[in-house]
């Protein structure tokens, strides 16, 4: 059986605001518990420059080896945003503090405390959705310019440009990916089969 339908639009999900939060993560079962305990702050980073960490703790309060776990539970927590289930990106995370102990502490224990204490700090500085935007340049004959570009403010679209030459429009924007499917059957029947676009 075939699932026909419109593709999936990449989206991703970032932060819209810096946090500082704590977490802790403590679990006893027999022999052996897990204890974890972390304070970080989560910040807006740079947009396309993916994800940052730091390291800025002081005096050994989080042991050394446990480092690098912090940050793949991190890394593990971006992969599936709490907003809406897509990839994270563009955040800073800096780990300044925490607790360990001598006998429960693990990477295993640090990576889960980082997971969930990511979560919850997301939640916290408040999320929001980003979509890809393309450009679109449409040709078109002059007549329909109007039409045209009324069709691509209609949807979310911004024109950017529009030029003619000869009998020819050209007309240049910005229009969200989601808006986009089907969109040759559209300019067809708005240009009376006259119009292309790429």
């Amino acid at each position: 059986n075939v699932t026909v339908g419109q593709p999936q639009v990449a989206y991703r999900e970032t932060i819209l605001g810096n946090v500082d939060y704590e977490h802790k993560h403590v679990k006893q079962t027999g022999g052996h518990g897990q204890y974890a305990h972390i304070k970080f702050r989560l910040e807006p980073w740079n947009p396309g420059d993916g994800f940052q960490f730091e390291n800025e703790v002081k005096g050994g309060r989080v042991p050394r080896e446990y480092i690098p776990a912090v940050e793949r539970g991190f890394i593990d927590a971006m992969t599936k945003g709490p907003y809406a289930g897509f990839p994270m990106v563009d955040i800073k995370a800096v780990l300044y503090d925490g607790t360990s102990h001598d006998v429960d502490s693990s990477e295993n224990a640090f990576r889960t405390c980082s997971r969930t204490g990511f979560k919850g700090a997301c939640n916290k500085a408040g999320l929001q959705l980003l979509e890809p935007v393309m450009n679109v340049e449409v040709t078109a004959p002059e007549e329909f310019t109007g039409a045209v570009s009324g069709n691509l403010c209609s949807k979310r679209g911004k024109i950017t440009g529009m030029e003619t030459r000869g009998k020819v429009s050209i007309i240049t924007g910005e229009v969200p990916l989601a808006q986009m499917f089907g969109y040759s059957t559209e300019i067809r029947t708005i240009t009376s089969g006259r119009g292309n676009f790429s």
